[in-house]
């Protein structure tokens, strides 16, 4: 039986994707930062374990709790808007911590087993607004974009040795906990400047109308990428990450 190791589990894509697995039979380590209240069904092959991926002590302890991992995902990430003259540096910062650094740093911890049974797959969660400009979102898309090119050269140096990377790509989710949190986190709307510009666009980012992304549509695109090895390494999940992949093609 395959285990797969899954971070930012607590709600959103990690969710969906740690059930996902478990429907199909499979061993999940479900991580979190602060695990709480049991939002995954009880199963003798589901373990959660506490992972914050900023920080290594966090990583190490995770890593040697689960045991051989044949998947691993890399899912935890937050979102942040803000034109970038107003952008804060603490929250840029943050951003590239988790989203970029946090999926290098588990990747880094994960792999020498992978390598030394030349066996296993990891799996980037990143986000389809890599693959056009956009307004607002400057800062959340290059620590997206820095981490698609970590996994690229990650992809290159491994398939030698065994081990499949892939690169999902999920488009706008505005149901999930994700975007709220993202809204919170957003700053520079009310200087004169930008105001009604960025409250235009927000709208539109935020707008549940039209092609969007489901949770489900994530889980079932690092499905693919953990268990088709003839999967091609960017997966776009959501119809509206698929158009913008075609557009992009």
């Amino acid at each position: 039986m395959k285990t797969v190791l899954i971070t930012g589990c607590s709600s959103g894509f990690g969710l969906d994707t740690a059930r996902h697995f478990l429907a199909q039979g499979w061993q999940v380590v479900a991580t979190m930062r602060t695990p709480g209240a049991n939002v995954l069904p009880p199963s003798e092959r589901l373990r959660v374990l506490p992972l914050d991926v900023t920080d290594p002590t966090s990583i190490r302890a995770a890593v040697e709790a689960a045991g051989p991992i044949d998947v691993l995902v890399n899912n935890a990430g937050f979102g942040a808007a803000a034109p970038i003259e107003l952008a804060p540096l603490d929250v840029v910062r943050r951003l590239f911590e988790t989203n970029t650094f946090g999926t290098l740093a588990v990747a880094q911890a994960v792999l020498p087993q992978m390598r030394e049974r030349r066996d296993g797959v990891i799996v980037n969660v990143t986000s389809s607004v890599t693959l056009k400009s956009l307004p607002l979102v400057g800062a959340y898309r290059a620590s997206k974009a820095a981490a698609n090119a970590l996994t690229e050269t990650m992809a290159l140096e491994l398939a030698p040795l065994g081990v499949r990377v892939h690169i999902v790509l999920p488009g706008r989710a505005p149901e999930t906990r994700f975007g709220q949190n993202a809204r919170e986190r957003m700053t520079g709307f009310a200087h004169p400047a930008y105001a009604d510009y960025a409250g235009k666009v927000l709208g539109q980012m935020m707008d549940a109308t039209g092609p969007t992304t489901r949770s489900k549509d994530v889980a079932e695109a690092v499905w693919r990428a953990a268990t088709d090895a003839s999967a091609p390494l960017r997966i776009p999940a959501g119809a509206d990450a698929v158009a913008w992949a075609a557009e992009a093609a």
